[in-house]
């Protein structure tokens, strides 16, 4: 059985003023797999990320949700914060109720039954994570230009002087495209070749 915990964020007024964030902490408390729900003012704060650290270790917990502001801002600050709490930075899940919920509904209501179906997702969705290894590939300094048509010759070029190497390929016996195949251009008449 896997061990939850919930940390509600209240973002100062942002959310507690739509989301009713005390009962939604009182109501997963009692979830199935939840061992522990809590809320703090500004969990991305040292001290609310201090309060995730100590509640990993004292309640053995092996997936966080944070209810809070949007992932694109903070996902990164909580896996950090989880990871130097020993678990996988991957075993974390964000659900997104300040913009999906408390910026969006003025009925407080509405506003927090919609966070708790958010935060229910996510701590279904965290129960299922597995945790996964960060890879490093190697970047081979090699570029495969596909047409020896004036664009790709360009491109070859531009690629060459970038002081990476460059393989060009032409199906045809000849490059050039279809320019290599004009007898003058337009508008100085210039031979093509």
């Amino acid at each position: 059985m896997s061990r939850v915990g919930v940390f509600i964020c209240h973002c100062g007024v942002n959310i507690s003023s739509t989301v009713d964030v005390e009962k939604l902490c009182e109501e997963f408390a009692q979830e199935d797999g939840v061992a522990i729900a809590t809320e703090y003012k500004y969990m991305c704060s040292d001290p609310g990320q201090r309060i995730i650290k100590e509640a990993i270790e004292a309640h053995n917990l092996d997936s966080i949700v944070v209810a809070s502001c949007s992932p694109r801002l903070h996902e990164r600050t909580f896996q950090l914060c989880i990871e130097g709490a020993g678990l996988n930075r991957y075993k974390l899940e964000m659900a997104n109720i300040r913009e999906q919920c408390s910026w969006v509904h003025k009925d407080k209501e509405y506003a927090t039954l919609k966070a708790k179906d958010l935060i229910k997702m996510a701590v279904a969705k965290a129960r299922k994570n597995q945790p996964f290894d960060q890879l490093s590939i190697p970047v081979l300094k090699k570029a495969l230009v596909i047409g020896g048509g004036i664009a790709g010759m360009q491109a070859a070029i531009d690629i060459a002087k970038a002081g990476h190497k460059v393989t060009l390929v032409e199906r045809t016996p000849t490059i050039g495209g279809r320019m290599a195949q004009l007898d003058k251009t337009f508008p100085t008449l210039d031979c093509s070749a």
